[in-house]
C-alpha cells in the first residue's frame, strides 16, 4: 500500500468560451499523504474548486479535462487512474460518496430543500450500501447524533430550511462521512458561516478525521484555518502550483515570493494612516507569471521558480 491516497499527475482543465479556451489548471502534480489533512490555499479563481471537481469526475461540458492523471490507491485495493473511468464504471460509482466524499462551501446547494434531513442522509448510504431502508435511517441517525445535531427523534424528519447554517452544514457533514470516505474534499466548507460557528465546524471535521483516520483535502483561501488544520500546504496561483510544504515550512518561512505575499496581505491592524499590504504591493509580476516546474528542495518542499532564484535559495 503507497503512503499517498491519491497522487495528481500533470492534470490540465480547460473551458471553452465565446472567447477561446480559459485553462483553469495548467499541469499541476502533487501528492496526497494517507491520513493527514492537506490544505490548498490561493486566491480566487486559482483553481482550487476545478481540482476537487476533477479528483470528483465533475468537470461537465463546457470544461473537460484535457490531460493528466488521479492515481487513487483505496485501502487494500488496486491503485485506478480516476480519469481513465468510462461512465459506466461501477468505480466510478463507488468515488463519488463512498471512497471519496465533498463537502460543498453553501450547504443549501448541497441539500435539497423538498426531501427530509434524515431522508437525504440515509439515500447516501442506501446508494453505496445493501441494507435495508429502517437501517439506513439507523446508521443516519447515528452519523447526525455524531456531528452534534441534538433531540434527534424530532430533527431527523425536519426539512434544510428548518435548520441554521451551521446545523444545515453539519447535516453536510453527514452525508458526507456517513459511507466512511477514505478521502474527504472540504471545498470552503466555513466560508458561509460566522466565525464562532467556524471554529466549531473545524473541530468537528478534524475530530472526525482521527476518530475514523479517513485523509482530508480542505480547500480555504483563510490561512487562519490553514494553521488550526493542515499538516501539509499547496499554494497555487492561476492554476499553477507555486509552493508545497509543511503548515510549518509554508506558514513560518516562505520561499516564494506569491507565498509571501499572501501571507503579508492577511488582514491585520494598521497604524493610523498606514495602508494594508496586498498581494500586488508585495509581489512582482515577474515572480508569478512564468511557469516553471516544481524542484524539490533538500528539506522536502517543492517550490516553481526560475533556475536563478533556486540558486540563490540553496547558497543562503
Amino acid at each position: 500500500m503507497t503512503d499517498n491516497i491519491l497522487e495528481i499527475r500533470d492534470l490540465a482543465v480547460q473551458f471553452k468560451t465565446d472567447f477561446g479556451v480559459t485553462r483553469a489548471l495548467n499541469g499541476i502534480s502533487f501528492e496526497l499523504p494517507r491520513g493527514k489533512v492537506t490544505a490548498v490555499v490561493g486566491e480566487s479563481g486559482s483553481g482550487k474548486s476545478v481540482t476537487a471537481n476533477a479528483i470528483m469526475r465533475l468537470i461537465n461540458p463546457p470544461g473537460k479535462i484535457a490531460s493528466g492523471n488521479l492515481i487513487f490507491s483505496p485501502d487494500g485495493g488496486t491503485p485506478f487512474d480516476i480519469i481513465a473511468l468510462k461512465e459506466t464504471d461501477p468505480r466510478l460509482v463507488q468515488i463519488r460518496g463512498d471512497l471519496i466524499s465533498m463537502v460543498f462551501q453553501e450547504p443549501m446547494t448541497a441539500l435539497s430543500p423538498v426531501y427530509s434531513v434524515g431522508n437525504q442522509v440515509a439515500e447516501a448510504i442506501l446508494c453505496h450500501r445493501h441494507i435495508t431502508k429502517q437501517q439506513a435511517w439507523r446508521e443516519a441517525a447515528e452519523m447526525l447524533v455524531r456531528v452534534g445535531i441534538d433531540d434527534i427523534s424530532r430533527r431527523i424528519h425536519q426539512y434544510p430550511f428548518e435548520f441554521s447554517g451551521g446545523m444545515r452544514q453539519r447535516v453536510v457533514i453527514a452525508m458526507a462521512l456517513v459511507c466512511n470516505p477514505e478521502l474527504l474534499i472540504c471545498d470552503e466548507p466555513t466560508t458561509a458561516l460566522d466565525v464562532t460557528i467556524q471554529a466549531e465546524i473545524l473541530t468537528l471535521i478534524l475530530n472526525l478525521q482521527q476518530e475514523l483516520n479517513n485523509s482530508v483535502l480542505f480547500i480555504t483561501h483563510d490561512l487562519g484555518v490553514v494553521a488550526q488544520t493542515a499538516d501539509q500546504v499547496i499554494v497555487m496561483y492561476q492554476g499553477r502550483v507555486l509552493e508545497i510544504g509543511s503548515v510549518r515550512q509554508i506558514l513560518k518561512a516562505p520561499l516564494h515570493p506569491y507565498t509571501r505575499g499572501l501571507l503579508a496581505a492577511i488582514p491585520a491592524l494598521a497604524k493610523k494612516g498606514q495602508r494594508l499590504e496586498t498581494i500586488a504591493s508585495v509581489v512582482g509580476d515577474e515572480d508569478i507569471e512564468t511557469p516553471y516546474p516544481l524542484t524539490r528542495l533538500k528539506d522536502g518542499r517543492q517550490i516553481s521558480l526560475s533556475p536563478q532564484a533556486l540558486e540563490r535559495i540553496i547558497n543562503e
